[in-house]
């Protein structure tokens, strides 16, 4: 999780004094930057990541360690958060590795995925993650996965007269039915330009499976049910599609 992303979720923050600050950024160095020590530099950085004017942590470090009791252990050439202070602020913001995982994927995925209207519902999908709605969730990340298939299909001749060509083999009862266009594609069911694919052997077969399967998880999502829909879920809705799908057919 990006820094600027964590801060949002500390209500408070801007009138937070420079100490409490200090322990945020230590927490977040720790949990989501994978550093077992920072140093003075390190929480300078925060500092000037979200525009603001550091405290000079020479001396503020110090004395956070020898405060009683401590919130931070000297650690070498550099500081740790003391336990009482790391678990206090792992109740508040902790979050399961998992979640960190997907978040990151997801916020790493703009850059690899340079359509306007991709990144729109990736941004969806990444603000209902965020909240814990897990079933819209699974609803954007479909969108997202179908409609980069489609441009995926429409962006080169060969695989777009090749999934032409495919359409009445698969479905007689379409014969004439051609497109060219992102709007054409809804003459066909999602499920109907999945096989059109297999048939035209555009995709693997594995991805042709993961298609399959995550249509009817998002159909499932999809629709009002009692059917519980759990982050668990959402986690493998998430990562096979951008994993398998997405990032497969750049």
């Amino acid at each position: 999780m990006e820094l600027t992303d964590f801060i949002l979720q500390v209500e408070g923050f801007d009138a937070l004094p420079p100490r409490e600050k200090i322990k945020l950024f230590g927490w977040h160095l720790h949990t989501h930057r994978g550093k077992a020590i920072f140093d003075n530099e390190a929480i300078r950085s925060c500092f000037r990541q979200l525009h603001l004017t550091p405290p000079d942590p020479s001396v503020y470090l110090p004395r956070m360690a020898a405060s009683k009791p401590a919130d931070l252990l000297k650690e070498g050439r550099g500081y740790k958060l003391a336990r009482a202070a790391r678990s206090d602020l792992d109740a508040k913001y902790g979050v399961h590795h998992t979640v960190i995982h997907v978040s990151q994927l997801l916020s790493n995925l703009p850059a690899k995925v340079p359509d306007l209207a991709e990144r729109t519902f990736l941004i969806e999908a990444m603000k209902c993650y965020r909240v814990e709605a897990y079933r819209a969730c699974i609803v954007m990340t479909w969108n997202l996965t179908f409609d980069h298939l489609v441009r995926w299909i429409l962006r080169e001749p060969q695989r777009l007269s090749d999934f032409n060509l495919a359409i009445p083999k698969r479905f007689p009862k379409k014969q004439g039915l051609t497109v060219s266009a992102q709007e054409h594609f809804e003459d066909l069911k999602e499920a109907d330009v999945i096989e059109v694919c297999q048939t035209a052997s555009l995709v693997s077969k594995n991805i042709i499976e993961i298609l399959r399967e995550k249509l009817k998880r998002r159909n499932i999502a999809a629709h009002p049910s009692q059917v519980m829909v759990t982050q668990s879920q959402a986690d493998d809705v998430v990562t096979d599609l951008v994993n398998n799908v997405v990032l497969a057919l750049l």
